[in-house]
């Protein structure tokens, strides 16, 4: 299951996107990838779709679990120009989109797989769900000088808020949507583009014909953008996510100012959906 470009995927892959939910994993670098994908497969997903440089090396046992696409992701606007072709050639179906070294985490994901979740999902008449981007970093730089350890992760416990987001032709704010913000990107912000800090995406949809993703993780469609219906709490997910924190220690304007990422509400991340849950970072709704 090895495609050499996108076009050559969406072309001859049609299998890989006959039925979903399927996951589009971009991958930046060899970061724990064997990990994500794994985790990904584990969630349940019909398919996992792993778009990577040729160069990179991918893990023996996961060569025929995964569709491998060769792609480029340097360039940051080429991942909304994929995620968009694949929803011209998959309508209909559930998609998430991710990075390596992300993590996707919903309510009882331990037992329930992401089909179940989006099956409730889709009764409640809901077609997209927000995620927040949940940073993770290693508590010991020195010990982890890329900041990523699975075995050391930590996330901040607090710290994180909201702002109404504003409908740019009226002025004033949209119904169920707010730009959210925490983490690193919020306590490093000195260091983050001011594009690049609110920590909500739209990671998890259903496509249909017309619908395009936005660069700043958000679709043109507004209801795609709203946390919740309008009568109640709708589940959300987290993404828990060591970009932020990998890319504040390879970058040459930050990495020396940065001796440690741990502060008074450091916790140590226990890979579970009940602490997410418990800390008000993922939402239930009425899936119980």
């Amino acid at each position: 299951m090895h495609y050499t470009s996108l076009q050559e995927f969406l072309k001859s892959g049609q299998t890989a996107l006959a039925k979903g939910p399927v996951a589009l994993i971009f991958v930046e670098d060899e970061v724990e990838l064997g990990t994500t994908l794994r985790h990904h497969l584990q969630c349940g997903f019909a398919a996992v779709v792993a778009l990577m440089p040729p160069a990179f090396d991918l893990p023996g046992d996961l060569a025929e679990q995964v569709h491998r696409v060769g792609f480029d992701c340097s360039q940051p606007e080429r991942v909304f120009e994929a995620v968009n072709a694949v929803i011209d050639a998959a309508p209909g179906i559930w998609l998430y989109y991710g990075y390596n070294a992300e993590y996707l985490f919903y309510p009882f994901c331990e037992t329930r797989s992401v089909g179940e979740m989006l099956a409730f999902h889709t009764e409640e008449r809901r077609d997209a769900m927000l995620s927040y981007v949940i940073d993770l970093y290693a508590d010991d730089l020195s010990a982890c000088p890329d900041a990523v350890s699975l075995e050391r992760a930590h996330l901040d416990r607090s710290g994180y808020y909201a702002l109404a987001r504003n409908d740019p032709e009226t002025g004033h704010p949209r119904e169920r949507q707010l730009d959210f913000y925490g983490g690193l990107r919020w306590r490093y912000e000195e260091h983050i583009p001011r594009t690049s800090r609110k920590i909500d995406r739209i990671a998890l949809f259903r496509s249909k014909p017309g619908l395009r993703l936005r660069p700043d993780h958000t679709f043109e469609d507004q209801e795609y953008n709203t946390y919740a219906c309008p009568w109640h709490h709708n589940l959300t997910a987290a993404i828990c996510s060591f970009r932020t924190a990998k890319a504040l220690k390879s970058n040459p304007g930050s990495t020396f100012e940065i001796e440690s990422f741990r502060w008074h509400n450091s916790t140590p991340f226990e890979w579970h959906s009940r602490q997410l849950m418990d800390l008000g970072l993922m939402e239930p709704g009425q899936w119980f």
